[in-house]
């Protein structure tokens, strides 16, 4: 593998990087462009307003991240990202002498409804569950912004009530979320209304991708995209051969005459193609020239939207971004973006990797203590973890005499092997086959075992199960797949305080200062 660091290289520990980028925001975002882009943004609560307000003078910046929006505020990494970005902003404010802002990009443009429409859940029966909202009109074809929930909401807010344990802050977390996820609300706007709940003491500042005055401010960058999409593509296509021949693989791939853009025509939102001289949309085939598509986005700017490409490109164009928090998969398409950036004259920003967590309760701790067993061992099928655990479960004479067995067998085979050489030498073949039917009918003998101490361990296995299901569940990291509700439930709003002090200690320094 080729070294990583000349594709994405900004030292996320270097104070003079991020003055650096300081600099080119502001030599690049001047006048009253410096401020253009508050008309798009929302400040709820005192403290995002008086965040808004600092930055109003001029002279601040912003640390960026952002999400797709999801039921019930999504995946627990989407909180995480958000408060990571909250965190480094203050940092930075710090150490920069100036005013920065944590904003949050809710990708309220994305028309993908099956990956919006769900969330999981633990229930208070220690088993996975999905919620998920009932299919609307137009679902998978149009943005999100534009696809009320329908009363399908209240039937998931009914499940989730069902599904967790009461306690004292049970009744509080339903309430705000029914205040946020009301049928005639879309899924951008829910899941915005929860986070900035959520996030009120944080000072968190959002943008939905589809607000008018950010429609307005991104056109001159959705334009330039579009006229030079050829040359572009080629730009991209020569990094993907670099990150290719350095041993990466890329994260997003570059189509054959793709433009980054969706435009909203007959069939929804779709992927724009070049054809010729004109333009074609993926889906309906509808055909448009050039300055066809300019003169409708002088008229709609909202119909054009970008790409997961041109996105990063777009939000630094309109604002006074210093870093932008990205996830492991962000990350890596990133690496790919350096070309973009370039030929739009916009710097990229510094990406700063999220931090994440593992929410272990008391009563898991209690199992991996109980057992001796760390995090990372539950981090595989429990099938898997079962049959190890099972095995070395197995008393030591059981073990032992398996193994003398074995070596009787294979003694005996070479044994019998060299007896039958001078009788005759096409024995070996026969001889062997006894020795693979004697060892196939000891695995089964050693299966029947382990299943065995299973059944005399099935109560301890239980407890590691439920153990892994709160770790693990499905098989993946908790905050992939986990909504922050089960443990709003449990611990109350407290909880976003306990992660967001969890994440100011592990926060990396500034040139390895404290």
């Amino acid at each position: 593998m080729g070294d990583a660091r000349r594709f994405l290289p900004s030292d996320i520990r270097d104070l003079a990087a991020f003055r650096a980028k300081a600099a080119e925001v502001d030599a690049r975002i001047t006048g009253a462009a410096r401020t253009d882009w508050i008309e798009a943004v929302r400040a709820p609560g005192e403290r995002a307003q008086a965040r808004l307000d600092a930055v109003r003078e001029g002279t601040g910046y912003l640390v960026t991240t952002g999400q797709q929006p999801g039921l019930f505020g999504g995946p627990l990494y989407s909180l995480y990202k958000a408060i990571s970005a909250v965190l480094l902003a203050e940092r930075l404010e710090t150490a920069l002498g100036a005013p920065v802002a944590p904003l949050f990009w809710t990708a309220s443009e994305d028309h993908d409804w099956a990956e919006a429409d769900h969330t999981w859940m633990v229930g208070v029966d220690n088993e996975l569950h999905r919620l998920q909202l009932p299919e609307v009109e137009g679902a998978g074809d149009q943005p999100l912004h534009r696809l009320p929930m329908g009363p399908g909401v209240e039937q998931c807010i009914g499940q989730l009530e069902e599904l967790l344990p009461d306690t004292d802050f049970k009744a509080g977390v339903i309430d705000r979320l029914r205040a946020a996820f009301q049928p005639e609300a879309t899924l951008p706007e829910a899941f915005e209304d929860w986070f900035a709940e959520l996030l009120a003491p944080l000072g968190m500042l959002f943008v939905q991708a589809h607000a008018p005055a950010l429609k307005t401010l991104s056109r001159p960058r959705l334009l330039h995209e579009l006229a030079h999409s050829d040359r572009h593509e080629r730009a991209l296509l020569a990094r993907g051969e670099e990150l290719d021949a350095a041993g990466y693989g890329l994260q997003v791939s570059i189509m054959d005459g793709g433009v980054n853009l969706f435009m909203e025509g007959p069939a929804g939102r779709e992927r724009l193609y070049r054809e010729g001289d004109r333009f074609r949309l993926r889906h309906s085939e509808a055909t448009f020239t050039l300055s066809e598509i300019e003169a409708r986005v002088a008229e709609d700017p909202s119909i054009l939207s970008p790409n997961v490409l041109l996105r990063p490109v777009v939000e630094s164009a309109v604002f006074p971004t210093l870093t932008y928090v990205a996830g492991p998969g962000e990350q890596a398409y990133f690496a790919q973006l350096a070309p973009l950036f370039e030929e739009h004259g916009v710097g990229m920003p510094i990406v700063f990797p999220r931090l994440g967590s593992t929410v272990v309760e008391g009563k898991v701790g209690k199992v991996l203590d109980k057992f001796d067993l760390d995090i990372e061992e539950l981090d595989r099928p429990f099938h898997e973890l079962a049959g190890d655990r099972a095995r070395d479960d197995v008393p030591d004479e059981v073990r032992k005499a398996l193994g003398a067995f074995r070596g009787t067998i294979a003694r005996g085979v070479q044994e019998l092997t060299e007896a039958a050489r001078e009788v005759d030498p096409t024995l070996k073949g026969p001889i062997q086959h006894v020795r693979s039917v004697a060892f196939d009918a000891l695995g089964d003998v050693e299966k029947k075992i382990v299943q065995a101490v299973k059944r005399e361990s099935e109560i301890a296995l239980q407890q590691i199960e439920k153990a892994h299901l709160h770790l693990f569940p499905d098989t993946k990291p908790q905050e992939r797949v986990f909504n922050a509700n089960y443990y709003l439930a449990r611990y109350g709003f407290g909880f976003v305080e306990a992660v967001t002090e969890s994440f100011r200690a592990a926060l990396p320094p500034f040139d390895g200062s404290a």
